[in-house]
């Protein structure tokens, strides 16, 4: 079942000249900060899995962007799927849209799977203005290049049954130089679908924003 926050409305992003991207706008009164969330390789804004971490984030009172990275026709070709450079780019499209419409909020990014290589790609264009990001099971390794750059505070989480992504993850998190942690859900597969396996994701999120995130003095 899809949650949906109260005050959430559809918005469109424009991302160059070939592509209009949809995406699911909610800001808490109050809200200390904003998270966009970069999905895997083959969901979209209206996955369960994200949209129950954004309600939780809602809850702690931080804003939520959910956002389909490609279009209906992209998303049908697999190769594209993968093309992080492309949806680093659609991030940062995104991005530029959120600097405007919410002036004064920290931005945050949560990404998944291949969403988390694009997430961590896409904040070394900005450097410390993206105040922290969250990797759900992420492949921070397609993002190779880029992850000494990071200058985010950045979470990987991964499931304690997900092995090779968990290897995947010890490396990328030795060549990232920013604030960092890891944490290994115990019992936990690739998609967190295990009782309590998302909550504590959520928590973890949460937790890491709310640290980062909080306005500017």
């Amino acid at each position: 079942m899809r949650l949906i926050s109260s005050n959430e409305r559809l918005v469109h992003i424009e991302a160059g000249a070939e592509a209009r991207l949809e995406g699911a706008l909610a800001v808490p009164e109050g809200a200390e900060g904003i998270v966009l969330f970069a999905h895997g390789s083959g969901s979209s804004r209206h996955s369960p899995r994200n949209n129950y971490v954004a309600q939780v984030l809602r809850k702690a009172g931080l804003g939520t962007l959910l956002m389909d990275l490609l279009t209906r026709e992209e998303d049908i070709d697999y190769e594209t799927r993968f093309n992080i450079g492309l949806l680093s780019e659609r991030l940062k499209a995104a991005t530029e849209w959120l600097k405007e419409e919410a002036s004064g909020l920290r931005i945050g990014y949560f990404g998944a799977s291949t969403g988390a290589a694009a997430a961590l790609q896409a904040s070394t264009a900005y450097g410390i203005m993206i105040g922290a990001i969250v990797s759900r099971g992420g492949r921070p390794d397609l993002a190779d290049d880029y992850l000494s750059k990071v200058k985010s505070p950045t979470l990987l989480i991964v499931g304690g049954r997900d092995e090779l992504v968990i290897e995947l993850n010890r490396k990328a998190y030795n060549k990232i130089k920013a604030e960092k942690e890891m944490v290994i859900v115990p019992g936990a597969t690739h998609l967190f679908e295990e009782p309590s396996a998302l909550e504590e994701v959520s928590s973890l999120a949460a937790r890491w924003f709310k640290k980062y995130l909080h306005p500017e003095k």
